[in-house]
């Protein structure tokens, strides 16, 4: 199957590389060890957040709500785990109980009753940010168990930190690059995005494979709010609400096409990585985060753009 054209496959990378080599010309700090792995280590919450993102985005849907249901899962699972004191692994546990519901809440509203996923996840981002906000009385909640942070530690290749949790990341990239490549469930989800009707009619069970998209992606968000606690050492009330538009954009800035059925997951890490060394590179530069939104803004609008050009010329 023909998921992207060799162009625009090819465009994110590109894009990357000129990024990298801008900034290594502006500041001799850029293409330090330690500098590209906090680029990775600031990356790897929105980077998974991202996954979950494409493979709804690969099915002609969007979920705005993916921000807010991480911070209820890490809001769940440090409240269990600091103040009620479960073991860490029950606590963790409920936390992905939660955000996978909420997954397979979207899911259903959006297979079973047919309703837009805009206004679905507009609506479960609502709810989960009350909830969120409810069940912590807004409210940081600290004091975590060590080994409910233990993602957030580091090891070493040669002389650089290296954070567990983008090891995470990066597992989780290669296992959904090789479900969406050699399985025949993969092959399914590019189907659905690219002709619901025509996937329907070959036999696909096109409700169970939205389904399982919304559900996938919610234990995605919970393995996201996990990796935040273990970065922030917190469960943060207020995390998340930049997150949804984050991951929105490292997906389109990655190729894949908010059309459905065209798009690499690899390509979804690139943008992350690429939304990641705009806002590195432009703070060492020290230019005001004002305009780092500004760029972030207009490179989304030229990847649309592009998508919308290629869309024509096929």
């Amino acid at each position: 199957m023909k998921h992207l054209p060799r162009a625009a496959a090819l465009g994110p990378f590109v894009a990357l590389a000129v990024a990298c080599l801008f900034f290594a010309t502006r500041t001799d700090r850029f293409l330090t060890g330690e500098n590209l792995s906090l680029i990775l280590q600031q990356v790897m919450v929105v980077g998974v957040i991202a996954i979950g993102q494409t493979l709804i985005i690969l099915t002609a849907g969007v979920d705005l709500s993916c921000g807010t249901v991480m911070a209820l899962g890490g809001i769940v699972m440090t409240k269990l785990a600091a103040e009620h004191g479960l073991p860490v692994p029950v606590a963790i546990g409920a936390g992905l109980a939660v955000t996978t519901l909420l997954g397979a809440i979207n899911g259903l509203l959006v297979s079973a009753i047919k309703l837009p996923p805009f206004i679905v996840t507009l609506g479960t981002l609502n709810i989960a940010f009350a909830v969120t906000q409810l069940y912590s009385q807004a409210q940081t909640v600290t004091d975590l168990p060590a080994s409910m942070m233990s993602l957030g530690g580091t090891f070493r290749v040669g002389g650089t930190a290296v954070v567990y949790g983008v090891v995470v990341m990066l597992v989780l990239y290669g296992l959904t690059w090789y479900v969406l490549r050699e399985t025949a469930s993969g092959r399914h989800v590019y189907a659905v995005g690219n002709n619901p009707e025509a996937a329907r009619l070959t036999g696909i069970a096109t409700q169970r494979v939205l389904l399982g998209v919304y559900v996938s992606a919610g234990v995605l968000y919970g393995i996201a709010s996990l990796l935040s606690v273990a970065r922030t050492g917190v469960g943060d009330p207020n995390a998340g609400q930049t997150e949804n538009l984050d991951a929105i954009t490292a997906v389109v800035l990655g190729g894949t096409s908010l059309f459905g059925g065209r798009g690499a997951i690899f390509g979804s890490l690139v943008g992350t990585l690429i939304v990641g060394v705009f806002r590195n590179g432009l703070t060492l530069m020290g230019v005001s985060s004002v305009y780092q939104i500004l760029i972030t803004g207009i490179l989304v609008i030229l990847a649309v753009g592009t998508d919308q050009f290629s869309r024509r010329g096929t």
